[in-house]
This record gives structure tokens, C-alpha cells and sequence, in this order.
């Protein structure tokens, strides 16, 4: 996070996604690339948010949900990282939440949101730097900030924090650049509650197609329910998109099939989504 970036984050943009997006970015540009549930650049714990352990081997990664209250997601990352990250993870907090403002050309929260894959390793990087925006109370601006001169894991973690911090629309710039992105963790980010208050119609329709085009599990499309239920022209557009490919005989995504039967009107309409807002560094509602 040491200089300004104008273009959109791609699969590969920084050493720790280099491991988890693949070898082959273009794969997600090509006619052909697999799409739904099962592709196989379908990133590795999108559809866990916290760690869990195999049965012969070490615990996996703590994924940060946009939908973890912080002080839960802080009690799972600390119960995953050894003494040293541990201690560091602390102190790092606690030095956001002293000195929250920004001094000189960077704060000392960004210097420690852009060395937390080094401190705490890259499989729990990304919870390590949402729970510093949380302790820093970092606004609108600070979050552009770092999202702009971030690398993609930072700015996965601008994404996954921003339905806590912001209470506006603010911060919808910052959803709307990561989905014109082919950088699957970052889509899966950019869904999240936030999105699902404040994208309008033709924008959420389309991030549920351009999750069907690269293989983002819909399930991380927050409020999806809701949103889709009796919504005919996504019903059109997805119908148009599943003809298209069966006629170029290509496999219809599972996926399209599911978000396809909640549209349908006849449908009891579903519960809503838990109001995740803008909340504090202790999971309460500001």
C-alpha cells in the first residue's frame, strides 16, 4: 500500500492472492472459462468465515464476512494465531483505535493494514486488516484511501467493512470499481450488505450476472432472497444468459437455476436479511 493505483485489482496484483486466484488470471476473460459453482479458479474458503480444521491437518483460514460482528471475527482470528502474530495483532489494534486520524501523509493504521500478510501470514491477513479499519473508525474517505492505494487483499478488506463504518452511499465508488474487476475475491467481497442496500436494481442485477460469469458462489451475495424475489427483468436476464449458452453448448451454471426459482412470483416472499449497518469496533450498532 505504498503508491496509487488507478486500474482495478486482478488476480496475481499482490504476492498473497498469488496463491489463491490463480496462476492464470485470463483464464476468466476467455469465451470458454468454466463458470458456477464448481470452476476451478473458484477461490479457496469463500464460503467459510472462520477457520475450521481438518481432520488430519492445521486450521484453515479465518475469512473475514461482511456479516461477522468484529468482536466475533477478533475472538476466531486470535484463537488461530500463534503468540507473536497474536501480540502483534494487539498492539497494532489498539495503537488504530489511539491514534484513529491521520498523520502526515499516512497513518500508523494504514503502515499496519499493509504489513499484517507479513505479520500474521496471508491466511489470516485479511481478518487481521478488516479489525484495523474497525479499530481505526475509519470514515468514508480514509477507506477510498485505502482501497485506491491498496493491493487486492487490502482492498478486500475495504470491502468487507464497509457496511459497518459507512452509513450512507458513500462508499459505493468502491463496490461499483470492484465489480467492473474479474478478481473473484474481490466480487465475492464487493456483494456483501452493503451492496445489498445500495446498489439499485440494474446495478445488483448485474453483479449477480457477473457472479454467474466467474464463478462466484451466489451464497456470498448478501440479501440475495429478498432482492431477486418477483424480480421479472432478472428473471428475463437470466433466462437470456442460460439460452446463450446452451445454445453455444456450453453447461447452464447451477447457480442460474437457483437464483432463477427465487424469482419466481408466486414464491412466499422471503424473511429479509439481518440489518448489518454501520456499527462500532464491538459489533453494536452505532
Amino acid at each position: 500500500m505504498t503508491h496509487p493505483r488507478t486500474s482495478p485489482a486482478t488476480p496475481g496484483a499482490d504476492v498473497e492472492d498469488a496463491t489463491s486466484t490463480g496462476s492464470q488470471p485470463d483464464a476468466l476473460h476467455a469465451p470458454d472459462a468454466p463458470v458456477g459453482p464448481n470452476a476451478p479458479n473458484k477461490p479457496v474458503g469463500l464460503d467459510a468465515p472462520y477457520a475450521t480444521k481438518a481432520p488430519d491437518g492445521p486450521a484453515a483460514p479465518v475469512a473475514p464476512d461482511a456479516r461477522t460482528p468484529p468482536a466475533e471475527l477478533r475472538g476466531h482470528l486470535t484463537a488461530h494465531l500463534d503468540a507473536e502474530p497474536r501480540a502483534w495483532l494487539h498492539r497494532a489494534l489498539d495503537e488504530a483505535a489511539d491514534h484513529p486520524g491521520r498523520h502526515g501523509p499516512i497513518s500508523v493504521w494504514e503502515l499496519r493494514i499493509a504489513e499484517a500478510g507479513r505479520r500474521c501470514g496471508p491466511e489470516h491477513a485479511d481478518a487481521a486488516r478488516v479489525l484495523i479499519l474497525h479499530a481505526a473508525r475509519a470514515d468514508a474517505d480514509a477507506l477510498a484511501r485505502v482501497y485506491y492505494q491498496g493491493t487486492g487483499a487490502e482492498r478486500r478488506a475495504v470491502l468487507h467493512a464497509l457496511p459497518h463504518l459507512v452509513h450512507g452511499r458513500e462508499g459505493l465508488p468502491l463496490v461499483e470499481d470492484a465489480l467492473r474487476t474479474n478478481d473473484t475475491r474481490l466480487l465475492a467481497a464487493a456483494v456483501g450488505p452493503y451492496a445489498a442496500r445500495h446498489l439499485d436494481s440494474h446495478q445488483w442485477r448485474h453483479a449477480v450476472l457477473k457472479c454467474l460469469f466467474t464463478g462466484v458462489p451466489v451464497d456470498t451475495v448478501a440479501d440475495l432472497d429478498r432482492r431477486a424475489h418477483r424480480d421479472a427483468e432478472l428473471a428475463r436476464m437470466l433466462a437470456a444468459y442460460a439460452a446463450e449458452r446452451t445454445a453455444a453448448g456450453r453447461a447452464v451454471p447451477e447457480d442460474l437455476h437457483r437464483v432463477l426459482t427465487l424469482t419466481d412470483p408466486t414464491a412466499t416472499p422471503p424473511a429479509p436479511d439481518a440489518d448489518y449497518g454501520a456499527r462500532g469496533t464491538d459489533g453494536k450498532e452505532s
